[in-house]
């Protein structure tokens, strides 16, 4: 980012400037307060939360309170912790040299005291980007107090500094985000006393390393975030320290296929490479959103450990590989993921749910069972019975239909043409795109949803899939 030419450089212009310091906390208050009154969202890629987390937000950033936010993984928590810095004012400014951000009207640190007792009006002033007034932590169980807060700087000494010096400290993550935001991220994993080592932080706002007769009155916004089951688990937050944050915010996972979907389109990166084109129609992205729903409320699914909305992006993608991967071997330059293509899902599957079952190796069984449902499910809401009365009629007939990989788009949506009331279902998913690819892929989703719906019978085997009559 580059600076702007005209901010203050010395202490005396920037007192002429009419620059006027506020707590960290005032300061994204006020912004918050012109976002919201303007209509505005407080940050962009956080889809879900409109009526629920984010009203919560609002809440505490306007009462000025710290903030922990409780939930499991793949919520958007840290994304929505960085997106905090947006609230700050573009730029600061603080003493020179300083390693804590000292405000140039009421410096905390020893350095910067000095700089303006020796310099006055002409002390010299930088500017700090909002990027840089982050810090965050992963709380693990080696983590230090010296890393959050400081510790005597060896060197420092041996360059002849007194133990009793101010200036031989090295300063932890906490002070060097003074007016800033400082995130700890599963802060249930920090052991017990170091968390006690935070209690100032958030009541009186400062810090004190070792035995030092020094007191840093820090100006900052603690974030920080666990997952419900660290309480009881892995650790817990004591006590004094829960009392201690203002607002605690729940999130949650989407609570609608939509908004799932809106995710994944905005998350999962394109499958398309080169001159062949990956398209994935909206009936197939809503198979990918319901299966990670369903998971969510499955009784063979460890709910404890929560379904991310990363593995509907992650299924997203793979799918869109799998279609890729066999466009490219077909030499077809047009590709739509198909049914036959969701039996890539088992590997993206596979790390991101904890499968409970008392039977060893049923896992890929229940996660086939879950494509099936969410087939089945976005099938119904689709597909009237209506629409496939004579398709079933046709396959009584003496119809058989062959898929799979190894099948070419062409001949898959050649089926419309031997059995021409496929025609209406097979428009009603494609919404007008008549290329080979998308007739093919959705020739497939009819002739499954008719097999789950025990209307077809359906032989599978490694070579792919053939459907014909019950009867």
């Amino acid at each position: 980012m580059t600076q702007p030419g005209n901010l203050a450089s010395t202490l005396g212009e920037l007192r002429a400037s009419g620059w006027a310091s506020v707590p960290v906390k005032e300061e994204i208050r006020r912004n918050a307060v012109a976002k919201i009154a303007a209509g505005e969202q407080l940050f962009d890629g956080v889809q879900g939360y409109e009526r629920t987390v984010m009203p919560q937000l609002e809440n505490a950033l306007l009462a000025g309170h710290d903030v922990i936010f409780l939930g499991e993984r793949g919520q958007a928590k840290t994304r929505m912790i960085r997106s905090l810095i947006h609230l700050l004012d573009e730029w600061m400014p603080i003493v020179t040299g300083s390693e804590i951000n000292d405000d140039p009207y009421s410096p905390v640190s020893r350095y910067a005291r000095d700089r303006i007792a020796e310099h006055g009006e002409a002390t010299h002033i930088a500017w700090v980007h909002r990027t840089e007034r982050y810090g965050e932590k992963l709380a693990t169980p080696d983590t230090s107090i010296a890393d959050l807060i400081g510790e005597v700087d060896p060197i420092k000494v041996a360059e002849g500094r007194y133990l009793s010096d101010e200036l031989t400290l090295h300063y932890g993550l906490v002070p060097r985000t003074n007016r800033g935001i400082f995130a700890i991220n599963e802060i249930p994993d920090l052991a017990e006393r170091i968390q006690v080592g935070l209690l100032n932080v958030l009541e009186e706002r400062d810090v004190q390393v070792r035995g030092y007769k020094i007191r840093l009155p820090l100006d900052l916004l603690l974030v920080a975030s666990a997952n419900p089951e660290d309480y009881t688990n892995r650790g817990r937050i004591i006590t004094p320290l829960k009392d201690r944050f203002g607002s605690q915010i729940r999130t949650h996972y989407p609570l609608e296929v939509a908004t799932e979907v809106a995710i994944m389109r905005q998350e999962a990166r394109p499958a398309s490479v080169g001159d062949v084109q990956v398209t994935i129609p909206d009936y197939i992205e809503q198979v990918v959103a319901t299966f990670s729903q369903l998971a969510r409320a499955s009784s063979q699914v460890n709910q404890r450990s929560g379904v991310s909305v990363r593995l509907s992006v992650s299924n997203l993608e793979v799918l869109g590989a799998n279609a890729l991967r066999r466009g490219l071997r077909a030499g077809e330059r047009s590709v739509v993921p198909r049914i036959s293509d969701f039996e890539a899902l088992a590997a993206s599957s596979a790390g991101k749910i904890e499968i409970e079952s008392l039977d060893e190796g049923r896992d890929g069984m229940i996660l086939e069972n879950l494509v099936k449902a969410a087939v089945l499910a976005v099938y119904k809401e689709r597909i009237s019975p209506d629409q496939v009365r004579e398709v079933i009629g046709a396959f009584e007939e003496g119809i058989v239909a062959h898929t799979g990989e190894d099948v070419a788009s062409l001949d898959e949506a050649r089926l419309v043409e031997q059995v021409p009331a496929l025609a209406g279902p097979v428009s009603a998913l494609t919404k007008g795109d008549e290329s080979p690819a998308a007739v093919a892929a959705a020739v497939e989703f009819v002739l499954e949803g008719l097999h789950l719906s025990k209307r077809l019978n359906k032989d599978a085997s490694s070579a792919g899939a053939t459907y014909r009559s019950r009867s």
